[in-house]
C-alpha cells in the first residue's frame, strides 16, 4: 500500500510542476505582446502627428479621394477669397493622413493673408519638417520672415534654398527668383557687393522670367558705391524690359505698375545724369516720366515734373549764354583840353609879320561811345 501512494503521490507532483511552469510562462508572451502593441502605436501616433504618414499606397483609398477633393476646393475658396472656408479644407487634408508638404504651405498662405503670421509660421515649419528637400517651403517661410524684419534667418532659409534647388533637377522656385531676393536681402542690409553679385547671378539664369526690378534694384547698389554710369545703364534696361512687359498685356492694374515703375526709373536715371552734369539727358529723361505721368492721369506727379523741367530747361539756357556777356565796362572821364602857347620868334631872322597866334586853341577830342547800350 505505501508502495502504490508514494507512485501517485510522484505523479501528483510531477503534474503540479507542469502546470505551474505553463501557468507562469503564458502570461510573459502576453505581457511581451502588450508591450510591443504599445511601441507600434505609440511610433503610429507619432508618425501621424508629424505628417509622416502619407505614402498613397498605406491609406484606403476613399480617404485619399477625399483629401484630394478637399485640397481641390481649398484652392477654388483662395480664388474666390474665402480664406476661412480653405483653411477649413486645408486642415481637413491634413488631418486625412495624407499630408504633403503643399498643404501645409497653402495653409499657411492662408494664415498669412489673415494676417496671422504665428499660424503662418508653424505650417511652414511643419512642410520643412515633413520635406526637407521642398524649396517652396524654405521660399515662403523666408518671405515670411522678410516682412516680420528678420532677416538673418531669412538670409538662412534662402540659402537653404539655393542648396536643395541646386541639387534636384527641378524647383518649384526658379534659382533666378532665390538669387533676386538674396541680393534684394543683401540689399536691405547694405551688403552692396553681395547684392550686385546676387543680381547678376540673377539675370544670369536661363530659368524664370527677368523682372525689371532686378535691374532697378542692382542700379540702386551701384548709386550706393557712386558707379552712377553703371546704375544708368541698369535703370535704362529696367525701362527696356518694362515696356516689353507692357506690350499686349491685358491685365490694366499689372500695366499700370509697370508704367508707374518706368516713370519713376527715368526720374531716378535724370538725377544720376545731374550728378554726371549731363543736363540734355536728364531733361529727355524727365521729358519721357512726365509723358507716362500725363497718360496716367496723375495730376501730383505731373505738376511735380513740371517744376523739375522748367528749372533744368532754364539752367540749360543760362549754360548756352555766351563768355562775352560780361558786364559794361566803366568810360574814362573825358580829358580837358590843353592850351597850346605860341612858338617865341626866331633869332636873327628877318623881320616878317608873325602868324597870328591862336589863343585858346583846343584839340579836337574823340566822340564817347555810349557803351551801355551794347550787348553781345
Amino acid at each position: 500500500m505505501r508502495k502504490i501512494i508514494t507512485k501517485k503521490t510522484d505523479k501528483n507532483i510531477e503534474k503540479t510542476k507542469k502546470i505551474g511552469a505553463s501557468s507562469w510562462t503564458t502570461p510573459i508572451y502576453v505581457y511581451w505582446f502588450i508591450i510591443l502593441f504599445f511601441i507600434a502605436a505609440t511610433f503610429y501616433i507619432l508618425g501621424r502627428s508629424h505628417g509622416m504618414i502619407h505614402n498613397p499606397a498605406t491609406l484606403n483609398e476613399e480617404v485619399l479621394m477625399q483629401a484630394t477633393d478637399y485640397y481641390n476646393a481649398s484652392q477654388e475658396k483662395l480664388k474666390a477669397g474665402d480664406i476661412e472656408g480653405a483653411i477649413a479644407d486645408l486642415t481637413a487634408v491634413v488631418n486625412s493622413g495624407v499630408v504633403s508638404g503643399n498643404a501645409y504651405i497653402a495653409r499657411g498662405d492662408a494664415y498669412l493673408a489673415l494676417g496671422d503670421y504665428k499660424k503662418a509660421m508653424a505650417d511652414f515649419k511643419s512642410a520643412i519638417e515633413h520635406d526637407s528637400t521642398n524649396v517652396l517651403a524654405y521660399y515662403e517661410k523666408a518671405l515670411l520672415e522678410m516682412r516680420m524684419e528678420d532677416y538673418d534667418a531669412a538670409m538662412i532659409d534662402i540659402n537653404n534654398a539655393l542648396v536643395v534647388a541646386a541639387s534636384s533637377s527641378g524647383s518649384a522656385v526658379p534659382v533666378r527668383d532665390l538669387y533676386a531676393k538674396r541680393g534684394q536681402l543683401n540689399l536691405w542690409q547694405q551688403n552692396w557687393d553681395g547684392a550686385i553679385a546676387d543680381y547678376t547671378n540673377s539675370l544670369a539664369r536661363p530659368d524664370g522670367t527677368v523682372s525689371p526690378n532686378v535691374y532697378a534694384e542692382r542700379a540702386e547698389a551701384y548709386t550706393a558705391k557712386g558707379n552712377y554710369a553703371e546704375a544708368i545703364t541698369d535703370y535704362a534696361s529696367a525701362m527696356q524690359v518694362a515696356k516689353e512687359q507692357l506690350t499686349g498685356i491685358t491685365d490694366i492694374a499689372k500695366g499700370e505698375k509697370l508704367s508707374r515703375d518706368v516713370m519713376l526709373y527715368a526720374e531716378k536715371s535724370a538725377a544720376l545724369y545731374l550728378k554726371l552734369n549731363n543736363k540734355e539727358s536728364a531733361l529727355a529723361n524727365l521729358e519721357g516720366a512726365y509723358q507716362i505721368a500725363i497718360a496716367l492721369n496723375d495730376t501730383d506727379t505731373v505738376n511735380h515734373l513740371e517744376t523739375l523741367i522748367s528749372d533744368l530747361r532754364n539752367s540749360i539756357q543760362a549754360d548756352a549764354q555766351p563768355v562775352t556777356d560780361a558786364p559794361a565796362p566803366v568810360a574814362e572821364a573825358p580829358v580837358e583840353p590843353v592850351t597850346v602857347e605860341p612858338l617865341p620868334e626866331p633869332v636873327q631872322e628877318p623881320a616878317t609879320e608873325p602868324a597870328p597866334a591862336v589863343e585858346n586853341a583846343q584839340p579836337e577830342t574823340a566822340e564817347l561811345v555810349d557803351t551801355t547800350s551794347v550787348r553781345a
